[in-house]
């Protein structure tokens, strides 16, 4: 009995041993017995902070290799290092207000999962929230606490457990955050144009929803939602799904088992930035909402409208949408 009992101590030390080895910093080579320990040491790692790259853990030789590093790292679809680990710990809170600095309305894009609530289970109650800027860096992660108790977790998709939320941030606290750091300092009447003011521009995919239940207000003149831009619709009322979007136009797979807003937030941000480098012709004012087109079919000119060709009218027309092609003009 004796001998036994050496052998599964023995064991249980190599097995400890290879544990912490599978959690070892690859800049000083410390050596942790939780991953969670190893995420704390590498965000306050300076060796890390210079040449890791964020996404994978690797230790670079130098920062111009890192930047080549993860140029690739982040096209090929792999969102599953430090920042997303970090994102599931709910570690991220970067939400601040912009001094100005910044050129242009600075671009984020935000996605939020939902449980269940009510007697049926069916009514969506926001539990968990990430926002990441327009280079893929996790800005804000947080578990949200409903004002409702939960009746369906719904685990399968969200991953959400009741110990998530058990000291998860209110969603009270998280609509202030959210709401002060989208408007980014400025009363939400004042928001009027995508070139005024220093209001974020929001990407997203069904955003209405998203904001809804997070109990938002922002202005639509400053919503990129991937559900509604027409170019990516079926029809003109039909919305394609996000995963769909993400296969046909960045050729990878999503929301495959438990989905992570993180994996969400990323591809409505790359879908955002390949429609905003299409290359159009370019006009002077190409919404028909603009003041200067609104002569353009008055009734005053309906003898002129007459004696044109439905070619000519084309020509004059304006479309109904805000080209996102236009946010980098």
């Amino acid at each position: 009995m004796e001998e036994v009992s050496s052998l599964m101590e023995s064991y249980g030390e190599r097995w400890r041993r290879e544990e912490r080895k599978k959690n070892k910093c690859a800049a000083c080579y410390r050596q942790f017995n939780r991953m969670e320990h190893l995420v704390d040491h590498m965000r306050t790692s300076n060796v890390f902070n210079i040449r890791g790259c964020k996404f994978c853990l690797a230790i670079l030789d130098s920062p111009y290799a890192l930047r080549v590093h993860q140029d690739r790292c982040q096209l090929s679809g792999v969102n599953h290092g430090i920042s997303a680990y970090m994102a599931n710990l709910g570690l991220r809170d970067g939400l601040t207000i912009d001094n100005g600095y910044s050129r242009g309305p600075q671009v984020v894009a935000l996605a939020c999962k939902t449980v269940g609530g009510g007697s049926d289970r069916s009514l969506d109650l926001c539990a968990r929230v990430c926002i990441i800027d327009e280079n893929e860096n996790i800005i804000f992660h947080t578990y949200v606490k409903p004002p409702i108790p939960v009746t369906n977790y719904r685990y399968e998709t969200t991953g959400i457990r009741p110990e998530h939320l058990r000291d998860a941030m209110p969603l009270r606290q998280v609509q202030r955050k959210v709401q002060d750091f989208l408007c980014n300092g400025e009363p939400t009447w004042k928001i009027r144009s995508p070139k005024g003011g220093k209001a974020r521009i929001l990407v997203g995919h069904g955003l209405d929803h998203d904001l809804d239940k997070m109990q938002v207000e922002y202005p639509p003149i400053m919503i990129r939602d991937t559900a509604k831009y027409p170019p990516l619709m079926k029809t003109s009322k039909l919305s394609n799904s996000l995963k769909y979007l993400t296969q046909a136009y960045l050729g990878y797979d999503i929301q495959s088992g438990i989905q992570d807003p993180y994996e969400d937030c990323v591809a409505t941000m790359r879908l955002y930035v390949r429609m905003r480098r299409q290359v159009h012709r370019r006009q002077d004012y190409p919404l028909a909402s603009d003041p200067q087109n609104r002569n353009n079919f008055a009734s005053w000119r309906q003898n002129e409208l007459e004696r044109m060709s439905p070619e000519e009218m084309l020509a004059i027309s304006r479309s109904d949408y805000y080209c996102w092609c236009l946010d980098s003009a």
